[in-house]
């Protein structure tokens, strides 16, 4: 059966287990957040909301510090765009996935939860997929990454700081999971990882490129390495198809 006969009760519970992973590493992540934000002056409340508004680590770690230096909004607001334009990127690639007929109200909503981690299950799934795939994933990481937020901020001070620092580590170990089993099952998906991770020393290492705010690394990083893939290993429509009616 292939996702595009599934029902979409099917598809959503197919998108919640994939996302099940990706919302306990999200709860972990998140939880220190929580005490960072709670330190910071910020109740439960603002921080629950804030993970559920904005649903991005680098930009809420990022607003809690400008919230602490006494930041205009509109200095916040450009912050905040330089930092998510990447995930712009991703939804373009990730609408390429679906069929050109889902309703726009669909892809606003989606959209909404587009995060790295979400974004790589969902591009690495063959075939086309429907948005109720990606409601189930969000359905399983926004609330873990809401839940540790305020999780983190009602008792995050009771924990010993060793503790609370090994809780950031588990991201790394999620990122692994998404991209290592694809990267063996596909030589050029390994070939655009390792490509990426490269560019990425590079801006870290040179004079001159490692001023470039991290936002705007990624999105570098992320056409150059992707317009180099789509010329050199393009992916045809009926690959994708074949792809879908092979599941």
């Amino acid at each position: 059966m292939t996702e595009r006969t599934m029902s979409r009760g099917t598809v959503w519970r197919k998108g919640f287990q994939d996302g099940i992973p990706i919302g306990l590493g999200y709860f972990a992540v998140s939880f220190a957040f929580g005490i960072m934000a709670k330190e910071a002056g910020m109740t439960a409340f603002q921080i629950g909301l804030m993970s559920l508004t904005n649903l991005t680590s680098a930009g809420q770690f990022a607003a809690v510090g400008l919230i602490v230096n006494g930041a205009s909004f509109a200095e916040m607001a450009l912050t905040q765009l330089i930092i998510n334009l990447r995930y712009c990127l991703m939804s373009c690639a990730l609408s390429q996935k679906w069929d050109p007929k889902v309703p726009f109200f669909h892809r606003l909503t989606v959209a909404h939860g587009v995060t790295d981690e979400i974004f790589g299950v969902s591009v690495l799934r063959d075939g086309y997929l429907k948005p109720f795939y990606n409601y189930g994933l969000m359905s399983a990481a926004c609330p873990g990454w809401v839940g540790g937020s305020v999780t983190g901020a009602l008792c995050g001070a009771i924990l010993p700081d060793s503790l609370t620092s090994a809780l950031g580590i588990a991201i790394y170990g999620m990122f692994l999971a998404i991209v290592v089993p694809p990267s063996k099952k596909n030589k050029a998906v390994g070939a655009v990882v390792l490509s990426a991770m490269a560019m990425s020393t590079v801006f870290q290492m040179m004079p001159v490129l490692k001023n470039i705010s991290s936002g705007f690394q990624i999105i570098i990083i992320t056409v150059v390495v992707a317009a180099a893939a789509a010329m050199l290993r393009p992916v045809e429509v009926e690959a994708i198809e074949e792809e879908g009616e092979n599941q």
